[in-house]
């Protein structure tokens, strides 16, 4: 994968990247930009140190919809980036996607899943079912470690490798290594104030950061 495109993904310089998926495997890339991949009972080439991060964060309340993600990236007991870019905008700014897993795979994913919209002319149920098909059928993307949460004005969804499209019945879903705080905090503010979506998220990542030591206060935030 060019480097060029992983750093304008993630906002700046990539630095060995990084993210976790729920089920605590970690991807990065070496070097040259080739996959490699961890999970908690290997070793990195650094000894014992792990592949740690990200909070991913929806929200959906009276008729806004805000993705919120984290912007940390950690290695073993060192963070190595604050500002890694988790989320995106697609399909003319009109769908907004985060990701937890590695940013290679991420992005194969959006470029996949942005011609299924193409082909679906923007229907994100169907784009997204198409999608978690071939995810899950594909030999070429069965390997593809990472979850997505995407959403737009109507609709979200949680896709994973599995075949799973998860539709959440109150509209809130995280990912993540923070995902379980943040979504316990989002619940509970939809629930118990009157805060719109986009301050319910920015207090339920707050909360996550200070409770996940692999999630930070450098919050992206997309909004429709």
């Amino acid at each position: 994968m060019p480097r060029s495109e992983v750093n304008a993904f993630c906002g700046g310089r990539f630095a060995g990247g990084v993210l976790c998926d729920a089920e605590g495997r970690f991807r990065a890339l070496v070097a040259d930009g080739t996959p490699a991949e961890y999970n908690h009972r290997m070793q990195t080439a650094r000894g014992n140190e792990k592949m740690h991060g990200t909070t991913v964060l929806c929200v959906r309340k009276d008729n806004k919809v805000v993705l919120a993600a984290d912007g940390q990236v950690t290695l073993g007991e060192g963070v190595i980036k604050h500002n890694a870019r988790k989320t995106r905008r697609i399909y003319n700014d009109k769908i907004v996607a985060g990701f937890a897993g590695s940013t290679a795979d991420a992005l194969s994913l959006f470029g996949r899943f942005e011609n299924k919209l193409q082909e679906y002319h923007g229907n994100l149920p169907r784009a997204a079912v198409e999608l978690a098909k071939e995810w899950r059928t594909d030999r070429s993307l069965r390997h593809l470690d990472a979850l997505l949460v995407v959403a737009d004005a109507k609709n979200t969804f949680l896709l994973s490798g599995n075949g799973d499209v998860i539709e959440p019945d109150d509209g809130i879903t995280a990912i993540g290594s923070g995902g379980p705080y943040a979504l316990a905090a989002a619940r509970a503010l939809a629930k118990h104030t009157k805060m719109s979506a986009k301050e319910i998220a920015q207090e339920a990542m707050r909360i996550a950061s200070e409770i996940c030591i692999y999630t930070n206060g450098n919050f992206s935030i997309e909004e429709i």
